[in-house]
């Protein structure tokens, strides 16, 4: 009876909706979830994980990581993350129970510890024109950026990064000076708002805060980075290589925090005069419990009210700011991440949506 519920369960559905919606351009993903959704034995190992990280992409990693790890085993002729070239057949569903069975220990001791942590570099292509925006808005080019939930912090260097937008009206390029160890990060600039008239801005103070930080010295923990990627994606495979490399030359700074809003606040006190401080979130809101979150909305909206921070938020749009009414999709383009503004004036709370974006930055549509 436990395993037929299981098969019936809220669980089983989200890995066919992962499936059908999250993931359909990675054939091996999209097949891995169905095929969990459909054996009992394989849901249940989520019973492991924390609540609020029980979800599709967190028992893909694990099993990824098992693979970049090099255990010999037949899935990996699966995974084109290591060279494999089979696709999805009639033996995959045994070929992945066994593995689980084999490697079960390693997977438990992920999923009880680890969280999903993308730390995607793509999302900086729009992080780019909406620090720009900020800087406009405010009237102080000088940024303060504060990363909340930054994982290995590699977001944090997008002004080492190389941009190339493509519009209707044609292409343009944004960012650092190109070199060969820089990534480019590629991003279709959708709808009809124009990209906004250069205006000089910079990051001058930033910092990193995360309940599980990832240390980029640490080979296991990036690893980890790099089996939160989709495995047939290796254009993302070698940009996070190279983000990692210029993470380890800058040394920025990362903090643990148990409590990131703590870090935030510290962080904001010990700010220089002059600067304006951005808090960014990307992907992260989802993961925290309803309770804690709607306690994390009143203490930034105090913060806010007190000094001059702006909050830029890019989340599902079910997690937008009460009262922000969901703004329009370009035509083709699918709902997909909110990017959202709220800040103070005169003590008011204000609040816009900047745009809309594929989760990984592969297009932006530009809402302000």
């Amino acid at each position: 009876m436990k395993a037929q519920a299981l098969l019936n369960s809220p669980r089983a559905q989200e890995f066919r909706h992962f499936a059908h919606l999250e993931c359909p351009q990675d054939p091996l993903y999209a097949a891995l979830c169905l095929m969990v959704a459909d054996s009992a034995e394989l849901l249940a190992l989520l019973d492991h994980a924390p609540p609020t990280q029980a979800r599709p992409n967190l028992l893909l990693a694990a099993l990824h990581e098992r693979v970049l790890a090099g255990v010999d085993h037949a899935l990996a002729a699966y995974f084109p993350s290591v060279g494999g070239q089979r696709m999805p057949d009639a033996e995959l569903p045994a070929v992945l129970l066994d593995f689980t069975r084999h490697e079960r220990a390693a997977l438990m001791a992920h999923l009880r510890t680890r969280s999903t942590q993308t730390n995607e570099i793509g999302r900086c292509a729009v992080l780019w024109p909406a620090l720009q925006h900020i800087a406009a808005l405010s009237g102080r080019p000088d940024l303060a950026l504060f990363d909340f939930g930054s994982s290995a912090g590699l977001n944090l260097g997008l002004d080492e990064y190389c941009y190339r937008y493509e519009s209707a009206a044609g292409s343009f390029e944004a960012g650092a000076a190109p070199a060969p160890h820089r990534p480019w990060i590629q991003c279709q600039w959708l709808g009809s708002a124009k990209p906004m008239p250069a205006h000089p801005w910079r990051v001058v103070e930033r910092m990193g805060a995360d309940p599980a930080p990832i240390d980029v010295q640490d080979e296991s923990a990036v690893r980890w980075l790099a089996a939160c990627l989709w495995p047939h994606d290796r254009e993302r495979a070698s940009r996070l290589q190279q983000a990692v490399a210029l993470a380890r030359l800058q040394q920025r700074p990362v903090v643990e925090a148990a409590d990131c809003l703590d870090a935030l606040e510290h962080w904001l006190q010990a700010l220089p005069a002059g600067l304006q401080p951005v808090l960014f979130n990307s992907w992260v809101l989802h993961y925290v419990e309803q309770e804690a979150l709607v306690l994390m909305r009143q203490r930034l909206a105090a913060l806010m009210r007190q000094g001059a921070l702006f909050w830029l938020s890019a989340e599902s749009p079910q997690l937008r700011p009460a009262g922000l009414e969901l703004p329009d999709l370009a035509e083709g383009a699918t709902a997909s991440t909110l990017w959202t503004l709220q800040w103070a004036k005169s003590g008011t709370l204000q609040q816009r949506a900047l745009a809309w974006s594929q989760p990984h930055g592969r297009w932006l549509q530009w809402l302000s």
